[in-house]
């Protein structure tokens, strides 16, 4: 659905809208906002907003420090907790322009546009179902936030889970912005909930998420308390995924093109060659999918987060996973990857992990056998399968190594990108833990 400016203009009015968010993100992923009156709305439709691009660290030179945010008229929407403040506040996210009207280099929603051109080129749309994995924590005797859980149920616990109807509001303001909530339930730690989204096209799906984590924080802070998306905050519980539902439809049709009722899987030949593709560049993606020092913390064997490049049904352990559909569904056939985390930027997550799929399509790469077994009782290592890295560092060395990865991200971003997550590896490298303290002060 097309939306218009005058479409805007009106809704504007009809709900007294008094100032105008205006956002978009950073090269990490960071949501950056820009506030104008609405007054100056009809204005900012016609020739956008003029901001400093170089005062992001990162974003832009000094020299290309002038960026123009141009809204997506389709992401109008008020924003609710801020109405519930007695502000009017209506949120767009915008794409970054140059002066001369050209889409800036380093926006991470364009380098989304030109992965998601590409699959329209080849005939196909994207489309993206995500489950977004977080803890809610309380805040310790100094305010701020402190590793104590909210509750203690576990597992779709419901007696225990304290949440429940924080998790309801959440899925109400979720849905001011237009967001389809299909489930929420309590996850397997202490305090871990997941909010699961209805599959939509890629660029709104990223849109989704960014907004998603935004609220989540928002509600919970209501309810003072915390939201985080820390992929590992606690050692010995499991960590906070984001497991992308992945499919391919007709562009013209919308016929799935995943789907095949003569496989022992139900995917088509097509889907095979994408999954090839997501294990053939998951360690040149991996830094951009997982990208803190600590979410290699999660990626490590027993907590149901994937550490092998392997692909089947049964075992949630795997990094590709194909869940079961009903045949008289075939519109739901689709693929699980599982190793993202919600630390990342969904832009740039989305972007490569389609381009690594579509490389698989194009190159028509071969799948290897599913792997069933219980991977807890499998010594995988003795079958010699590839691994993810196992470190932040090691992860942006293979990201620099991949030139489907490296293309898809272009020049601006992977400098900017690398240099930034490059530089938090050496800090923590050179930091010294408690851990290290206790173990070895003693002692030593």
């Amino acid at each position: 659905m097309t939306v218009s400016r005058e479409t805007v203009l009106k809704q504007a009015a009809e709900r007294n809208v008094e100032f105008v968010s205006l956002q978009y993100t950073d090269i990490v992923g960071m949501v950056k906002n820009v506030t104008i009156p609405i007054s100056e709305l009809p204005d900012c439709l016609d020739h956008g907003v003029w901001f400093d691009g170089s005062s992001l660290e990162g974003f832009a030179r000094v020299a290309e420090s002038d960026m123009y945010l141009v809204p997506d008229l389709e992401t109008f929407a008020i924003i609710p907790w801020d109405e519930a403040a007695g502000f009017v506040t209506a949120r767009m996210i915008c794409d970054v322009q140059t002066p001369e009207g050209k889409p800036f280099a380093g926006d991470p929603r364009y380098a989304l546009r030109r992965a998601l051109d590409a699959a329209q080129r080849m005939g196909m749309t994207f489309y993206v179902g995500p489950e977004v994995e977080f803890f809610l924590f309380r805040a310790g005797p100094d305010g701020r936030p402190a590793l104590i859980p909210h509750d203690v149920a576990g597992y779709f616990d419901a007696t225990t889970d304290a949440a429940t109807h924080i998790r309801r509001r959440m899925v109400r303001a979720l849905s001011a912005f237009g967001i389809e909530v299909e489930a929420t339930h309590h996850e397997g730690a202490l305090g871990q909930h997941e909010i699961d989204l209805r599959h939509t096209e890629g660029l709104r799906a990223a849109d989704h998420l960014v907004t998603t984590r935004a609220t989540l924080k928002a509600v919970a802070q209501h309810h003072n308390l915390y939201a985080t998306f820390m992929p590992k905050p606690i050692a010995h519980l499991n960590g906070n995924g984001l497991h992308m539902h992945l499919s391919l439809a007709d562009a013209t049709s919308g016929k799935n093109l995943f789907f095949d009722t003569h496989d022992p899987y139900s995917i088509s030949k097509l889907a095979r060659h994408f999954i090839a593709g997501l294990l053939a560049h998951a360690r040149g993606m991996i830094a951009v999918l997982a990208p803190l020092v600590n979410s290699y913390k999660r990626l490590v064997p027993g907590f149901e987060a994937p550490v092998y490049l392997i692909w089947g049904r049964t075992n949630r352990a795997q990094l590709v996973r194909v869940p079961r559909i009903s045949t008289n569904r075939p519109q739901s056939a689709r693929v699980e990857l599982r190793c993202a985390d919600p630390s990342c930027n969904p832009y740039l997550a989305l972007a490569v992990i389609l381009a690594a799929g579509l490389d698989g399509i194009r190159r028509e790469l071969p799948l290897p056998p599913p792997v069933e077994e219980d991977l807890f009782e499998v010594d995988l290592r003795a079958r010699q399968f590839d691994v993810l890295p196992s470190t932040l560092g090691v992860a942006l060395e293979e990201l620099q190594r991949d030139e489907v990865i490296t293309e898809t991200l272009g020049p601006h971003i992977l400098e900017r990108f690398v240099d930034a997550r490059a530089r938090e590896w050496e800090e923590y490298s050179h930091s010294i833990s408690q851990w290290e303290l206790d173990r070895y002060l003693p002692t030593y």
